[in-house]
């Protein structure tokens, strides 16, 4: 875990030498000394040790002790009330995503929402757990009891309280949730929380990268016959869509993460080198998709296999026109 912090923190410092000029750039021994809004990563952590503390002082407040329902009502207060915490539903804007900029502003994504509920609880000495049902993470004190987080006093359900409106949403797969099915979630870790996180910002930057290509999907040139829209069927380097590059180079990096935490994801792999391809890095996007094709179904194999055999005829055109010679190779 240090080395690959080690490893963050010098990539880190390397965008930022090739952004900034020479006197602004500073050496920093560890991520956690990395500016982010005027302030360290640590001093970012150091806002969930307030809100905890915020959260201790309404207990104190309220001149109650620390029956659960009541610590959590607390948490909510402050949360929601206090420091005016928005739940969006729906990932739009990536502000909502980054911990940094959700602490500022108050809006966030339902995933994080969770991480900020289940850390002011654990600086509380509460244990909270979570698991993904549908499109929204659910969260929870474990129990030996279920059903009391089911059992609805003055309203609401323990469950409802730290969840919200969702477990009450006939659309949402939250509402079928009860004390019998609880126990059959899996407990996501923090492995899976990070990775949940990731592939929320994989489909947002995506998304805002084709934006001006109505209809455009990763894996539209694999498949042609899905797609009459020629456009996006041809693989020739001269008629690429065309994507916002910033926006593609964040679902390229975040892609990259999840990579790590799921090495053998085919699907993921995939998509990672489709990204490559239409970022025209077709050398590496060969070498993706060729693993790829390793551990994905037979099928998915044959889909693959005369992409890559004509994404390899477009890397050899590059290297060909980089040696400076006139003319195009045939790709088709």
């Amino acid at each position: 875990m240090s080395f690959n912090r080690e490893m963050d923190a010098q990539s880190l410092q390397k965008e930022r030498r090739e952004t900034l000029p020479l006197h602004d750039v500073e050496d920093w021994d560890c991520v956690e000394a990395l500016p982010l809004a005027g302030k360290s990563i640590s001093q970012w952590l150091a806002e969930l040790d307030a809100i905890a503390k915020e959260v201790e002082a309404e207990l104190v407040e309220r001149e109650i002790g620390c029956h659960l329902v009541e610590v959590l009502e607390a948490v909510n207060t402050v949360l929601f009330k206090s420091r005016g915490f928005k739940r969006s539903p729906v990932l739009i804007d990536s502000k909502c995503a980054y911990l940094h900029t959700v602490l500022s502003s108050g809006c966030c994504s339902a995933i994080l929402l969770s991480v900020i509920y289940i850390e002011v609880c654990r600086r509380l000495k509460l244990t909270i757990v979570g698991s993904r049902v549908g499109e929204e993470f659910l969260i929870w004190p474990p129990t030996g009891n279920p059903e009391e987080l089911f059992r609805v006093t003055s309203g609401h359900s323990l469950f409802g309280v730290v969840n919200g409106k969702c477990v009450n949403d006939p659309r949402s797969k939250a509402s079928d949730i009860n004390s019998n099915s609880l126990s059959g979630l899996e407990i996501a870790t923090n492995r899976d929380i990070i990775g949940i996180a990731l592939a929320n910002l994989i489909r947002l930057y995506w998304k805002r990268a084709s934006r001006t290509n109505h209809g455009l999907m990763l894996t539209s040139p694999l498949r042609p016959a899905d797609n009459p829209d020629e456009k996006f069927n041809n693989i020739d380097s001269s008629n690429r869509p065309l994507l916002r590059p910033q926006d593609l180079r964040l679902a390229i990096m975040a892609s990259q993460r999840l990579l790590i935490l799921q090495p053998h994801n085919w699907a993921l792999r995939r998509d990672y080198g489709m990204m490559l391809y239409y970022s025209r890095e077709y050398e590496e996007a060969v070498r993706e998709l060729s693993i790829c094709m390793v551990f994905a179904p037979e099928e998915e194999s044959e889909v693959l296999e005369p992409f890559v055999e004509k994404l390899h005829l477009l890397q050899l055109e590059s290297s060909w026109k980089s040696l400076g010679h006139k003319g195009r190779l045939s790709i088709s």
